[in-house]
């Protein structure tokens, strides 16, 4: 019997990639009710029929809600009975975000405190949210306010242990989700499909590479380990846009490449860990924990007793961890659905 036993679980932005696999995790175990909360009927519908296609047996599990976490009262009526929230809604397009930087402080930033104080509210035992390597030393819209939901994550987790209300709250920072809605993977395979060259922002570029499988692992390591305020960090390998771009090509056949410069926001590479989080971090083997700063505002105290060390030399970014040649990053896409999916239908046509 686990954890999640006759529990009912809700992913907020359920609709997107991450709400999918999850569904493909929990759908078919003991868990007692999913629910999905998003603002997209039309993906909702989608799902509801792809469920009960797919898993005649279980798909009553699942509940749908329409709502926008901007609403307070959106969230509140959805969440009576919930017992655990991976809370995944948010802008995440970095150009769109950099053109719209009102939007995102509405749904990262607003939209997390509304949900994290109905969750307080409705006593819900557990929130992991979801964040991105963009919210450590953002240069970005979509960053910034990332950064800022993850402030916000961890105010609200100290009010939360402060007052007793049995509500834990924690955070992943993650990477690239290879083939996740908006990533590049599934661009370069539409443009070898159609015969053009890939676009590539500047081939130097490195970006970590996880899939969707590990970003639900992360997610439910952390649900496991928590405490109050930790961010939980993968350890993840990474390899340049040109690495990528060539183990794609590899793949689905060689129709030249287009560097067209970086986009609005973008950076050369992204950091998961700053040095500032690696001094209090714990190595847990396949991940870090970074602890919650859990001072207060006296700051004399900790003047005269603190520690001197604010920082370690180094961060963890996506240009120091494991670098994948190109035949690792082959066998890196080789792990995800769509990747296998495409190849399948690529047979399937030469057939």
């Amino acid at each position: 019997m686990s954890t999640f036993s006759g529990k009912t679980l809700m992913i907020t932005g359920g609709t997107g990639s991450f709400g999918h696999t999850v569904l493909k995790h929990f759908l078919t175990t003991d868990v007692g009710e999913i629910r999905i909360f998003s603002r997209d009927e039309k993906k909702q519908d989608d799902m509801r029929h792809e469920l009960q296609e797919k898993y005649p047996e279980y798909y009553k599990k699942v509940k749908f809600y329409i709502g926008d976490v901007r609403i307070p009262r959106d969230i509140e009526d959805a969440m009576p009975g919930v017992d655990y929230i991976f809370h995944a809604a948010a802008l995440k397009q970095v150009p769109s975000c950099e053109f719209f930087p009102m939007e995102a402080v509405r749904t990262n930033i607003i939209g997390t405190d509304n949900m994290l104080h109905a969750a307080m509210a409705a006593g819900v035992k557990r929130v992991v949210c979801l964040s991105t390597d963009k919210a450590a030393y953002p240069i970005n819209a979509m960053g910034i306010s990332k950064a800022m939901m993850e402030h916000v994550i961890m105010a609200n987790a100290r009010v939360a242990a402060e007052r007793g209300t049995g509500t834990v709250i924690c955070c992943t920072r993650y990477g690239n989700v290879m083939c996740s809605r908006g990533s590049v993977i599934p661009l370069f395979r539409d443009q070898i499909r159609d015969g053009e060259p890939i676009t590539i922002t500047n081939p130097d570029m490195t970006r970590f590479m996880m899939n969707l499988d590990e970003a639900v692992d992360l997610v439910q390591f952390a649900f496991e380990h928590a405490n109050p305020g930790d961010l939980f960090i993968q350890k993840a390998d990474a390899a340049t846009i040109g690495t990528l771009a060539k183990a794609v090509q590899q793949l689905f056949g060689d129709t030249g490449t287009k560097i067209i410069g970086a986009r609005h926001g973008e950076k050369l590479y992204e950091t998961l860990m700053t040095r500032e989080e690696r001094l209090r971090s714990e190595d847990m083997g396949n991940y870090f924990r970074v602890a919650a700063d859990n001072r207060d505002l006296n700051y004399d105290k900790f003047f005269v007793e603190g520690k001197v060390e604010t920082q370690v030399d180094e961060s963890y970014t996506s240009h120091n961890t494991n670098r994948l040649d190109v035949d690792g990053m082959v066998r890196k896409l080789l792990t995800t659905d769509y990747i296998k999916e495409e190849l399948q239908k690529m047979e399937d046509e030469k057939r």
